[in-house]
């Protein structure tokens, strides 16, 4: 592609508004799309993304909009920063009015489907067919990405032009980006480190100490790293940045909505009660179900996911599931 992309951001949340400011001040004509007409229209007037990315500025040049059949009009690149369990309806959505097939598709989803236990770009393909595809993921917290604090990323996709060509889009002397091929393990990495996010949230609450902490990440990247091993992801990957990287990130940042939700849990509130108040989605509350139901189907011990899922869905009290974590049978580490 030789011409400046036009891209659209179908989804307003922090994260997909942090991107779009980042490519503004880049020179890049960004459009983001907003599912929610009032939310839309706040941006449009304060140009701050108030209830998801408060305190940052929108550049005048973004264009933000909540008619869909605009926004992805005539569009180079579709960059998808739509929670996980309505992709496929705003994928449906855009297959209707009729989306641009040579586009290419860009997913910074963190998160699987329950109905399917499907990875987003497996959702992607099977609405969209076989368009040009990749994921960005990693330790990318997004308040800090849009204050320019250097970060980190990775791209991946099985085409080796199509990353470096994201790659080359997406590079700042402030947010550096990483090329990969094993799809697969970028995006399991990226959805079920949430679920770990969540336990060590539960353990802040409950009042426990680092050694717990420590606990949690590195068995909790154990689980991980032996799911993606049996879903075909390369094993490398879970000890890089999208890995252990966004592992670590996800379950220490106070700006964490995962380890949020845990740490709330762990404080004795319902998960009802706290979603009621949270403003943004925690994808680690889905991906819990679906994290667990992929331990079964696939017959990888996944203790911590299995005790994240109960409470989580089976009201079982945290600190009997920390109690029982730790009286499991004794055996080697590995």
């Amino acid at each position: 592609m030789k011409k400046r992309p036009n891209i659209v951001i179908l989804g307003d949340g922090g994260w997909g508004s942090a991107l779009g400011i980042l490519l503004a001040k880049k020179g890049f004509k960004v459009t983001i799309w907003g599912a929610f007409a009032d939310n839309v229209l706040i941006m449009r007037q304060k140009r701050v993304n108030t209830k998801f990315l408060p305190g940052v500025k929108i550049p005048k040049n973004i264009e933000i909009t909540h008619d869909l059949a605009s926004a992805i009009k005539e569009k180079d690149i579709v960059l998808l920063a739509i929670p996980s369990q309505y992709l496929r309806g705003v994928l449906k959505k855009i297959k209707k009015i009729g989306y641009p097939h040579d586009a290419i598709y860009l997913s910074v989803i963190k998160g699987l489907e329950i109905s399917t236990l499907k990875r987003v770009s497996e959702v992607i393909h099977d609405e969209l067919g076989k368009v040009k595809l990749a994921v960005l993921s990693g330790p990318t917290i997004a308040y800090e990405v849009a204050k320019g604090i250097p970060t980190v990323a990775v791209i991946a996709s099985h085409n080796l032009a199509l990353r470096k060509y994201l790659q080359k889009i997406f590079i700042t002397d402030r947010f550096r980006i990483y090329t990969n091929n094993d799809v697969i393990g970028v995006e399991l990495g990226g959805s079920l480190k949430n679920i770990i996010a969540l336990a060590c949230g539960v353990s802040d609450g409950l009042g426990f100490g680092t050694n717990t902490k420590a606990a949690i990440l590195s068995r909790g990247l154990a689980e991980i790293s032996k799911l993606g091993i049996a879903m075909n992801a390369k094993a490398a990957t879970f000890s890089g940045i999208t890995g252990l990287g966004d592992l670590v990130t996800t379950c220490i940042s106070m700006h964490s909505r995962n380890r949020f939700v845990g740490e709330q849990i762990g404080k004795g509130k319902t998960l009802k009660e706290i979603i009621k108040h949270l403003n943004a989605v925690a994808e680690g509350v889905p991906t819990a179900k679906a994290g667990h139901y992929l331990s079964l189907k696939y017959k990888v011990a996944m203790p911590i996911t299995s005790e994240v899922y109960k409470v989580l869905y089976k009201n079982k009290p945290a600190i009997k599931a920390f109690k029982d974590l730790m009286g499991r049978k004794r055996k080697e580490e590995i």
